[in-house]
C-alpha cells in the first residue's frame, strides 16, 4: 500500500491490529529514564537509538511541550457491609468531597450505602465511601462518592495516605515503591491523573538541563489522563466510537512559546499522546488568526484518526500502543498508516518493550 492509497481509503479497526509476544511488555521500567531505547522513526529508514541521543535529534529553536499532570493514588479496596469486596480506580475528583470513580464489585452496592475503605497500615482513622449514584448523569459509566475520614480529609489527602498507584491492567505486579517513584514524571505538578503522561517518564533532571543548554525551550500543558487511554475500540467502524474524556489546560504561557517558535521557524514537539491531545483540541477551538480565541480550559473528547489535519505539532514523542487503540489511530494520523506500520513491525522484530513502561519512538508529521 502506498503513502496516497493510505490516505484515500476509509480505515476500519482491523487495520490497526498487530500480534504482539507477552514478553515485550515491559512489566517495569527500564534501570534509569534515559537508558529506555529510542526508534528514529523521522527518516527513511528507522535507527535504533538510546533516549539520552534525544538531544542530537534536536536544534536550538525547537519547543518540547510536556503534559505535567500527576498521577494519584487513585485505586482503594474496601469490603461491604456484606463483607463482599470492592475495588474503586477514582477517575475524577468532584466537589465536596465527591469523585467519580469506576468500580469493581461481584453485586452493585445500593445508592446510599456506605462502604469501609482500607487503610494504610497502622492507620484506623474510619476511612469510607458512600454511594450516590451514577456519573456524570443517571446512566452515566461511572459511580459517585463522598469519600469521607474521622478527619475530614479530602479527597487528594485520602488518596495519598491510603490509595494505590493505578498501574495499567497489562502491568501484572501489584504497585510498589519503585512504581511510585518510576510512574510518575520527574516534573509532575498538578494531580488529577490516573495513568501517566508515559513518553514523559524517559525524560530525568539531567537530559532537561541539557536539552536547556542547547536552547531547546519548554512549555507545559495538563490533561488529566483517565483510565479509558487503556480500552480498546471496540466497533469495527471506527466512526461509531464513543471517545471518552479528558479535562485539559493550556496555560497563556504555552500559548505564547508556541507562537514565538512557529515565527522563528522551530519545531513544536509533543512529547505524548495526551499532548497531541491537548494542543490539537485547543487549536479546533481557535476562532481567529494566529489561534485566538481557543478554549484553554475544559473537556475533550477529540478523537483523531487518519485524515485529520494537524494544526500545531510537529514532532511527536511516543511509546508503543497497544493494538486497536485510539492511540494507535492518532500516530498513525500523525506520522502516515503505512510508515507507523513499518514501524511497528521493526520495533517488534528488533524486541522493543512496548506500552507504559516500554521504550519510545520519535515521529515527524507526514507531510
Amino acid at each position: 500500500m502506498t503513502l496516497a492509497s493510505a490516505a484515500a481509503r476509509t480505515f476500519t479497526l482491523s487495520d490497526f491490529d498487530f500480534a504482539l509476544p507477552d514478553n515485550l511488555i515491559a512489566q517495569h521500567p527500564a534501570p534509569q529514564r534515559t537508558a529506555s531505547r529510542l526508534l528514529d522513526g523521522t527518516g527513511a529508514n528507522s535507527v535504533d537509538r538510546i533516549f539520552k541521543d534525544l538531544p542530537t535529534l534536536l536544534r536550538a529553536g525547537d519547543l518540547m511541550v510536556f503534559n505535567d499532570t500527576k498521577v494519584i493514588n487513585a485505586r482503594l479496596f474496601g469490603e461491604k457491609a456484606t463483607g463482599g469486596k470492592l475495588e474503586l480506580l477514582i477517575e475524577r475528583v468532584l466537589g465536596g468531597n465527591q469523585v467519580a470513580a469506576h468500580m469493581r464489585v461481584s453485586k452493585k452496592p445500593e445508592v446510599g450505602a456506605t462502604v469501609k475503605l482500607v487503610c494504610a497500615p497502622g492507620c484506623e482513622d474510619g476511612l469510607s465511601a458512600t454511594l450516590l449514584g451514577r456519573w456524570p448523569n443517571a446512566d452515566g459509566p461511572l459511580f459517585r462518592f463522598v469519600l469521607s475520614n474521622d478527619a475530614g480529609d479530602n479527597p487528594y489527602t485520602l488518596m495519598e495516605r491510603h490509595g494505590h498507584v493505578p498501574l495499567p491492567p497489562y502491568i501484572t505486579h501489584t504497585d510498589s515503591a519503585e512504581d511510585a517513584q518510576r510512574y510518575q514524571t520527574v516534573f509532575a505538578k498538578n494531580p488529577g491523573a490516573v495513568a501517566a503522561p508515559t513518553a514523559a517518564l524517559h525524560f530525568d533532571e539531567a537530559l532537561l538541563a541539557q536539552l536547556d543548554a542547547m536552547g531547546v525551550q519548554r512549555a507545559h500543558v495538563t490533561l488529566h489522563v483517565g483510565a479509558g487511554t487503556f480500552q480498546p475500540v471496540k466497533t469495527e467502524n471506527i466512526a461509531e466510537h464513543q471517545m471518552h474524556s479528558e479535562w485539559y489546560q493550556v496555560p497563556q504561557a504555552t500559548i505564547d512559546a508556541i507562537a514565538a517558535c512557529k515565527a522563528r521557524g522551530g519545531r513544536v514537539i509533543a512529547v505524548g499522546t495526551t499532548t497531541v491531545r491537548t494542543l490539537e483540541s485547543w487549536a479546533k477551538s481557535c476562532t481567529g488568526p494566529g489561534f485566538a480565541g481557543g478554549i484553554t480550559e475544559g473537556d475533550t473528547n477529540i478523537f483523531i484518526t487518519p485524515g485529520f489535519a494537524f494544526e500545531v505539532v510537529d514532532m511527536l514523542i511516543t511509546n508503543f500502543h497497544l493494538p486497536k487503540s485510539s492511540l494507535m489511530m492518532l500516530v498513525s494520523a500523525f506520522a502516515g498508516y503505512v510508515p507507523i506500520m513499518a514501524l511497528y513491525r521493526d520495533a517488534i522484530a528488533r524486541e522493543y518493550r512496548f506500552f507504559s513502561y516500554g521504550d519510545a519512538m520519535l515521529l515527524a508529521r507526514a507531510a
